[in-house]
């Protein structure tokens, strides 16, 4: 039996399902996590850009 006689018996409808329900509990997994977490872990996380602790470098003029 050859690679091609395989596939064209295959049923291929199961895959858009298969990728339906990964889809699905990845989905449900991250909003579950995100409506778990902890406020003041999102406030931290938001303020991360802005609480750079390194100062600002200046840049030398050019000639």
């Amino acid at each position: 039996m050859s690679l091609s006689d395989l596939i064209s018996h295959m049923d291929l409808s199961v895959f858009p399902e298969v990728a339906l329900v990964i889809f699905a509990g990845v989905f449900v997994a991250v909003s579950a996590r995100t409506l778990r977490a902890d406020r003041a872990a999102f406030e931290a996380a938001a303020g991360l850009p802005i609480d750079d602790p390194a100062p600002a470098r200046e840049e030398e003029p050019r000639e």
